[in-house]
């Protein structure tokens, strides 16, 4: 008697211990599991850190450029000895015979300089610090549009694997049926009330149903599959989901919700990004028209015998402006292609506004639609769950033949699985509106 009762007790501490890693998953846990582990968005948050480094690079260009260089050289040329002799200060009363000039011996000469210069007026500059911020906030945009997107696919994902449950649960009813038709079948066989022909049709209806079994045992397998590699968990992971969803309560359409759709949208969003840097895009073909302004500083060692030493030193410093007159016609061409790009991107915002609308209200009338066709499947289920009570009764009694009782038993089989197909769906419309609104991530996570 002991032994038995540590027996089972050991077997209840091992069903808990498998309960207890078992993972509930919700959807809000597998949306923001997903907005933290998905690859999709990982490598859109990279990108946009990678983007905001060019708003880093724009500023560095208002800062001056510092250079340090050290120059070997050797030379017979008249020029080249005359001024390396005239850097290192050795520059004598010989050098300036006739032969020393024209046929002067080898040089070499040691030259380290350090140089600096300092942008004053370069109109480009802020333009490109400005088009360098449209880049950032287009990267975060698509950041944004990546953890919307994945948010709602984990949501659809979600939904799949809780439709393919439902679905396996059915096939699973059907086989039951099925099995208890055919021993009914057998049954009245065996009794000498029944065909031999009713007995192989039940039978061949049980073997299409267990094929539907195994193909709804599947599609569970993947679509659980799915979900974990969306949200980042290995998919050998034991969960199971958890809150079942059958809708999702959305606000009443009104000019409000357009509203709040035309600010939340990331398409818009990037859409109005792409009109500014468009903008500035033309600002900087036009500042190509204007003058530029630098200072500029340089101090100089020169040597004869080694680097870095000094027989000599000098230094320079100025201003220099450069005015471009003329180019061939690039920057009107520039200008001209910076109006049409500025063109372009203003009816992409339009188009892109229309479309908004258009979704918004689409996803309004498909969830009506959806909200009707599930009442009348629910209906109907009810009512092929009474044709087949009733015809499995007249069948008991020989008032119906098992031809009438498989047909009825198909078609309650097909209407169950209509109605998980259609709770789906109403779930996955009422998520789409949130889509469609730009809101999906804030509202599933309330």
């Amino acid at each position: 008697m002991t032994r038995l009762l540590i027996i089972c007790a050991a077997l209840l501490f091992s069903v808990a211990a498998a309960e207890a890693e078992m993972l509930k998953l919700s959807i809000r846990d597998a949306i923001s599991m997903a907005l933290e582990n998905n690859s999709q968005i990982k490598a859109a948050r990279f990108t946009s850190q990678a983007a905001s480094q060019g708003i880093q690079s724009a500023n560095s260009r208002y800062f001056p450029a510092v250079s340090f260089e050290e120059t070997f050289a050797v030379s017979n040329s008249p020029t080249n000895t005359f001024m390396m002799k005239l850097d290192e200060g050795r520059f004598t009363e010989n050098d300036f015979q006739i032969s020393n000039l024209n046929n002067p011996s080898a040089q070499h000469d040691f030259k380290t300089a350090l140089s600096v210069q300092q942008p004053l007026f370069v109109p480009s500059l802020s333009v490109l610090k400005e088009m360098a911020v449209k880049d950032a906030e287009k990267s975060e945009l698509e950041l944004e549009a990546a953890r919307q997107g994945i948010a709602f696919q984990v949501f659809f994902t979600y939904l799949d694997v809780q439709k393919a449950d439902a679905q396996l649960k059915a096939a699973d009813k059907a086989v039951a049926d099925a099995r208890e038709n055919m021993r009914l079948a057998t049954v009245r066989t065996s009794a000498g009330v029944g065909l031999r022909s009713d007995e192989l049709r039940s039978r061949t209806h049980l073997s299409m149903v267990e094929q539907q079994q195994i193909s709804a045992n599947n599609n569970l397998t993947l679509a659980r599959m799915k979900l974990a590699m969306l949200i980042g968990i290995p998919e050998e992971n034991n969960y199971e989901v958890s809150g079942l969803l059958d809708s999702v309560a959305v606000p009443a359409m009104s000019d409000q919700v357009v509203s709040e759709a035309l600010l939340n949208r990331v398409e818009i969003k990037q859409s109005h990004v792409g009109l500014e840097k468009s903008a500035a895009a033309l600002r900087l073909a036009r500042s190509e028209y204007l003058p530029t302004v630098g200072a500029f500083a340089s101090y100089q060692l020169n040597a004869k015998d080694a680097p870095f030493t000094a027989d000599n030193d000098s230094w320079m410093a100025g201003v220099s402006l450069k005015w471009n007159v003329f180019d061939g016609f690039r920057r009107g061409s520039e200008r001209k292609r910076a109006v049409s790009g500025q063109s372009a991107s203003r009816e992409m915002l339009e188009s892109t506004t229309k479309d908004v609308r258009y979704q918004l209200k689409e996803s309004y009338l498909r969830r009506e639609e959806a909200g009707k066709r599930l009442e009348v499947t629910r209906h109907a289920v009810l009512d092929a769950e009474e044709t087949v009570r009733l015809l499995t009764k007249r069948y008991e009694n020989s008032l119906a033949t098992m031809v009438e009782l498989l047909d009825a038993q198909t078609a309650l089989n097909q209407t169950r699985a209509n109605l998980v197909e259609t709770e789906a769906g109403y779930a996955l419309a009422g998520g789409r509106v949130y889509y469609m609104t730009g809101t999906f991530v804030k509202e599933m996570q309330k």
